[in-house]
């Protein structure tokens, strides 16, 4: 067959129920809708989202290979928690990622990329107003997603998501303190106009500042003592749903 005849094509795989449960699980613990250091029991796992046993039973050995929840000795898996001598280290690490990113994303954006990353402040600002701290996370991801994405920092970007279950808690326990969430926003809105203005410069600066100043929150709420209150912000947690099916 010569090359003018030649047909490649190429079948999306159908995901199984383990990958689905998987990614339901993932989600769950991603978004917090799982606390940190919060048993996950099987035959409740199994009823929410419909799946056996065994199928539960791989996609817990797949997210302890994940780094996601922990098995410790003699007891049941557990969500994985922060431990306080990582805060120090992920702050740092997203300080100096996030600057770079946001630096080289005020370089290559273009119209569209403003105007994603403009409707995540949009979405920030919403959340704001209804003091809504797991809407205010949802649109946080979106502005990062599409910085990094922008700034081609793509392999930055995957030591981020690698983090994210502990940025994710750190996040809540920060957003939920008071008032932080309206400073937080006024940070990610000087990211935005640097970006949008172009100024790798500027925006490399705000967004170490905006880090900065999460990581002395995060300091202050620590040593008060508030960390198992504050990591997963419970208080704030919509009853969990877990689905297979999209």
């Amino acid at each position: 067959m010569g090359e003018q005849g030649r047909v490649l094509r190429l079948l999306e795989p159908q995901k199984s129920l383990r990958e689905l449960a998987q990614e339901a699980v993932r989600q769950a613990i991603l978004e917090l809708r799982f606390r940190p250091g919060e048993r996950l029991i099987e035959r409740t796992l199994c009823a929410e989202l419909g799946v056996s046993r065994t199928v539960v039973r791989e996609v817990l050995r797949f997210l302890e290979a994940e780094g996601l929840i922990e098995i410790p000795p003699n007891r049941g898996p557990v969500v994985a928690t922060i431990k306080p001598a990582e805060v120090e280290q992920i702050y740092e690490l997203r300080s100096m990622l996030e600057g770079l990113a946001a630096a080289e994303c005020a370089k290559l954006a273009a119209a569209p990329d403003i105007e994603t990353l403009g409707q995540a402040i949009k979405e920030l600002r919403t959340a704001c107003t209804k003091r809504d701290p797991r809407m205010s996370m949802r649109a946080t991801d979106k502005f990062y997603r599409q910085m990094f994405a922008t700034s081609q920092k793509s392999v930055s970007w995957s030591v981020c998501e690698s983090l994210n279950l502990r940025v994710n808690a750190l996040r809540m326990m920060t957003i939920t303190t008071p008032d932080r969430q309206r400073i937080s926003l006024r940070e990610m809105e000087r990211i935005f106009r640097a970006i949008a203005n172009g100024d790798g410069k500027a925006a490399r600066a705000a967004a170490i500042d905006h880090v900065e100043q999460a990581a002395a929150v995060a300091r202050r709420v620590l040593s008060e003592g508030g960390a198992s209150e504050n990591l997963g912000g419970s208080a704030h947690l919509q009853k969990r749903k877990l689905a297979t099916a999209g």
